[in-house]
């Protein structure tokens, strides 16, 4: 083996202890523990704590509380306890585990390394900039390592810059030379050891290398270049370059805290499965209902969701669905006027096509109103910018409009309220894009390598049909929206997270507009009836987005007059829903308020730059449930499921369930997996209080005013009070109506499937209607266990297949 292809075989190799960090605009939920995957979830945590230091289960207080409010079942803890060779009574272990937590501060002195760190992160907070900085850090264009280079000698916090200016000009070549004095089989470890000492940064730059954006193309940076810049100054600074050998052995055992783990998973799971399963009772029993509802509305499979769709159901003859907030569209989308465009789907699907606003002829007087307006907002941001960094003119800016800045921020800090009201109205007099553009979805190919810009019949009509496949739905109202969600918030630097997930951590609306434009063509209808899929004539669909920070839905998309009364009347209905989801918010978030000052005190929330918490977000997701609407429209899931809507029945080759499983639940438990790590360990995968936050480089947060770049969710997003989880931290539990055979058969045929269920990232259960609506549970190993009551009779003859059976 070359010494290049050993270099670069070991960085691949210790980049699995560091996982891929996206930048704030574009904030992707992510498992901060992925590249730990392939062993089992006790293992992972006990080999990431040994390599960035990090929690990985909920302390022994919050197991505590968890067991006194009643959310762990005793029985099944005694059992576990038991099961794993530890004493059943549950006091007893707490007091075990409180005692084995250390509580000692932190009282190191700064050490060599700690001056490697603050080194290493101020330039490459200088470098991966993404347009923030006044004076940009000079050749970039070269990459980090040579624009490292050629500053170093200029730096006095940097001995030997000489030398290091000297060092090879290729990273490859450099490493090579740093570790010329230790065998070839240790490099893995000296590269893991730096890895792992700044994670957030080197997540950010393992984005990076692998992200086709122009911020790469045009200042490049890589894994090998980081290494490289780390290691010449450590070497310079005679700082450690290896782990000092000591090894934290986890045991063959499993912890005492996976065990009080699992028993709350298994408390929690065995509630929602009880209740599936009496759904599915009672929904094969229940008489088939062959009306028309007054509309149908599809949103995003966001926990958030849950609670407006049960509010919408409630106002009126409404049937709702869920599906991937991306509407199963993955575009590179770009909005009118945007500078860049944005990945609007999930990373595990990757973009496909290229789509873009264009504004119409038909509504040429609102673009040209909103075009004058964007005129003259932009001048007047563009002198009021160059005037704040000129030194001639600065000091005499402030003095001529402090008082105005200092009226605008008594505004917003004492009356947020009717702040939301002034820009509320002054958004209505400007048209949104939406109002004078559509998506250009005429198909072109990719010039250069770029992606292919829009998209053919043959794939418009495969969207289409794979989300009503996927859904199982065959009959259709008179109206159709697909709704996407957005959050709303002032001076949150982690706005996007509160975004739409499957959007990449952006809004969703441009998807639903996509996928709408799609369904209203006639050639599309056309195709879709040849496939089976009979949309009547007077079906109209239209997009929309819900705001999950104040719950209002804004509709989108001409409404012909045949349908005119309809939408109005769905416009009113979205309004009652939205004050009853309003105010069903507010109470979770501690909002003394009644019912009909919900709404209010949402608006005040999403426009208030002081709030720190304008809405929860996913926080208290646990579960997935994967089936009709039927079987969970009579349940308050009180926002902790994922809902993705599904027909078994319809799905006979079990295509779309297999989609399901391989795309969205994948997905569900990286966002799961983000919140449980946030929780547990804030301080490591988290980014601590949003009150001491530290913008930079409109890439991420520091904590203070430097070090490692903080990438997970805030401090705010998870707790209700210091040291109290509103967040409970529980891995995914997913649940499945469908035949367990079919399910089966997915996973048999998915190794990456069963790799997570057999390691505990998640769980799955199989309520199976052909089989006097049983639950299965999968165990280890690929076999299932039949849930029943003791006195079921029936259980033993239920057939429990095998992974592997065909």
């Amino acid at each position: 083996m070359s010494t290049d292809h050993a270099v670069e075989e070991s960085i691949d190799a210790a980049a699995d202890a560091v996982g891929a960090a996206w930048p704030l605009h574009s904030f992707v939920t992510a498992n901060p523990l992925a590249g730990f995957e392939d062993r089992p979830f006790h293992e992972a945590v006990a080999d990431a704590e040994r390599a960035v230091g990090g929690d990985g289960y909920p302390s022994a207080d919050v197991f505590r509380r968890a067991w006194e409010d009643g959310r762990i079942d005793s029985d099944e803890l005694r059992s576990r306890l038991r099961e794993h060779g530890y004493a059943a009574d549950p006091a007893v272990t707490l007091d075990q585990m409180a005692d084995a937590e250390s509580t000692e501060a932190d009282g190191e002195e700064t050490t060599v390394t700690d001056r490697v760190d603050a080194i290493v992160s101020k330039w490459l907070a200088a470098f991966l900039d993404e347009g923030r900085a006044k004076w940009p850090m000079p050749n970039r264009e070269k990459g980090f390592y040579r624009a490292f280079q050629s500053i170093a000698p200029h730096d006095g916090d940097v001995p030997a810059g000489d030398e290091i200016a000297t060092l090879p000009d290729e990273p490859v070549d450099a490493l090579r030379e740093l570790l010329s004095e230790r065998p070839v089989g240790e490099w893995r470890d000296v590269f893991e050891f730096h890895l792992t000492a700044l994670p957030g940064w080197t997540g950010l730059v393992k984005h990076r290398a692998e992200a086709d954006d122009i911020w790469q193309s045009t200042y490049p940076v890589t894994l090998a270049g980081y290494l490289a810049v780390r290691l010449a100054v450590a070497d310079a600074l005679d700082a450690p370059v290896a782990p000092d050998g000591e090894e934290n052995d986890a045991g063959d055992g499993v912890p005492l805290a996976e065990v009080w783990l699992s028993a709350w998973e298994a408390s929690y799971r065995s509630a929602l499965v009880d209740e599936l399963t009496a759904a599915s009772a009672s929904l094969a029993d229940a008489d088939e209902d062959d009306g028309r509802p007054d509309a149908q509305l599809v949103f995003c499979i966001d926990t958030r969701s849950e609670v407006l769709r049960r509010h919408v159901e409630a106002a009126g003859d409404y049937e709702t669905h869920g599906y991937a907030g991306f509407f199963g569209v993955p575009m590179r989308y770009t909005g009118y006027g945007d500078d860049r465009p944005v990945d609007a789907c999930p990373p595990i699907v990757g973009a496909a096509h290229r789509v873009t606003d264009r504004p119409t002829a038909a509504a040429a007087d609102e673009r040209d109103r909103h075009d004058r307006w964007r005129d003259v907002l932009g001048a007047g941001t563009s002198v009021v910018k160059a005037l704040k960094s000129n030194a001639a003119t600065a000091f005499s800016f402030v003095e001529g409009t402090g008082v105005g800045y200092g009226a605008a921020l008594a505004a917003r800090t004492l009356l947020p309220a009717r702040v939301h009201d002034a820009l509320d109205a002054a958004d209505d007099r400007v048209p949104d894009d939406h109002e004078f553009c559509e998506p250009a979805l005429d198909h072109g190919p990719g010039a250069d390598g770029d992606l292919p810009a829009g998209l053919t019949l043959e794939e418009q009509v495969e969207y289409a049909a794979n989300a009503f496949e996927l859904m199982g739905v065959e009959q259709f109202a008179r109206v159709v929206v697909f709704a996407g969600h957005a959050s709303e918030t002032a001076n949150n630097p982690f706005d996007a997270s509160l975004d739409c997930g499957a959007c990449a951590g952006n809004p969703g609306g441009p998807n639903a507009r996509v996928l709408a434009a799609i369904c209203n063509d006639d050639a599309v209808q056309a195709e879709l009836r040849e496939r089976g899929i009979d949309v009547p004539e007077d079906t109209v669909f239209l997009a929309g987005e819900h705001n999950t920070t104040t719950d209002e839905v804004e509709l989108y998309g001409d409404v012909p007059e045949s349908h005119e009364a309809d939408v109005e009347q769905l416009r009113a209905d979205l309004e009652v829903a939205r004050a009853g989801a309003a105010a069903e918010r507010a109470g979770d978030m501690g909002a003394d308020v009644d019912a009909d000052a919900a709404v209010r005190e949402t608006e005040r929330r999403a426009a208030d730059w002081a709030e720190t918490r304008p809405e929860w977000g996913l926080a208290g997701n646990a579960g997935f449930v994967i089936g009709p609407r039927a079987l969970t429209d009579d349940l308050d899931l009180d926002a902790r499921a994922f809902l993705h809507s599904y027909d078994w029945t319809t799905d006979p080759d079990g295509d779309a369930i297999e989609a399901v499983l391989t795309g969205p639940m994948v997905v569900t438990q990286w966002i799961n997996a983000q919140y449980y790590f946030a929780t547990v360990d804030n301080a490591v995968y988290g980014s601590g209080s949003k009150v001491t936050h530290n913008p930079v480089g409109n890439v991420g947060v520091y904590q203070g005013n430097g070090g490692d770049l903080m990438t997970g969710l805030p401090l705010q997003s998870l707790t209700s009070a210091d040291d109290r989880p509103y967040h409970k931290p529980l891995r995914l539990s997913t649940v499945v109506h469908a035949p367990v055979d079919r399910v089966a058969g997915v996973l048999a045929d998915h190794d990456e499937l069963t790799e997570l269920l057999d390691n505990d990232w998640l769980s799955l259960t199989v309520v199976d209607p052909q089989q006097d609506h049983r639950a299965f549970h999968y165990e280890r190993g690929g076999e299932w266990t039949v849930i029943a009551n003791p006195d079921d009779e029936l259980a033993a003859s239920a057939v429990a297949p095998s992974v592997a059976d065909d």
